[in-house]
């Protein structure tokens, strides 16, 4: 299938590793690549996301390219073979590809955990390389324990108090993302326990999105 349009670019990053960027990202991709042809950027040199897909690489249905070139990153949207372009960014604000991809995004997913010191590192990213560019942006909460949901409703508030959109959808903590991991495949194909809550986590991130995408 070929687009008919310049690809949608969805940046997924967060200074700190360690929070779920490469799971939220890859299994996004999944996602998404049910209903629209999608490319998976891994401009992460410790290339979680290449290792992820490559261990079973008749599992994904999107493509995947690892690419850490700032300048070939800044031209993706030049790319005009996918509807969208999901990009896995190194866990350092000052990384040049990171720099590199920000400016060029339509959208920026930035996925933490909820506890204060997690949060913390978010809003510090937010602060020194989002809202400086301008770009569209929204914090995803992952990790979340139910057990705990507090913490996640404080998270909420505390981004609401310093005026950075959260998604109202957050992932659940399973261990199959985990497993889904080591298995090489994505969350959209585990059939182990807690899969099909994981896969709805995901799906209902991805509704989320695409809800925003369509407002005027």
């Amino acid at each position: 299938m070929t687009a008919t349009q310049t690809p949608r670019v969805l940046v997924v990053l967060n200074g700190k590793g360690g929070v779920g960027k490469t799971t939220t990202a890859v299994n996004l991709a999944a996602v998404f690549a049910e209903t629209q042809s999608v490319l998976l950027v891994d401009a992460d040199p410790q290339g979680s996301a290449s290792w992820w897909v490559e261990r079973n690489s008749a599992a994904w249905t999107f493509d995947l390219t690892q690419e850490t070139n700032p300048h070939l990153l800044s031209q993706l949207k030049t790319v005009q073979t996918y509807h969208l372009i999901v990009v896995d960014t190194p866990p350092a604000l000052d990384s040049e590809a990171l720099n590199a991809v920000i400016p060029m995004a339509d959208y920026l997913l930035m996925p933490t955990p909820p506890a204060p010191m997690d949060l913390a590192a978010v809003i510090t990213t937010i602060k020194r390389a989002v809202m400086t560019v301008g770009v569209p942006h929204r914090v995803l909460l992952t990790r979340v324990d139910t057990r705990c949901l507090g913490e996640a409703l404080d998270a909420l508030a505390t981004l609401a108090d310093v005026g950075i959109a959260a998604c109202k959808t957050y992932i659940r903590a399973y261990k199959a993302h985990e497993r889904a991991a080591l298995e090489g495949v994505p969350i959209t194909s585990w059939r182990g326990a807690h899969g099909s809550q994981a896969r709805a986590d995901y799906c209902r991130v991805a509704e989320e999105l695409e809800q925003e995408w369509s407002k005027p």
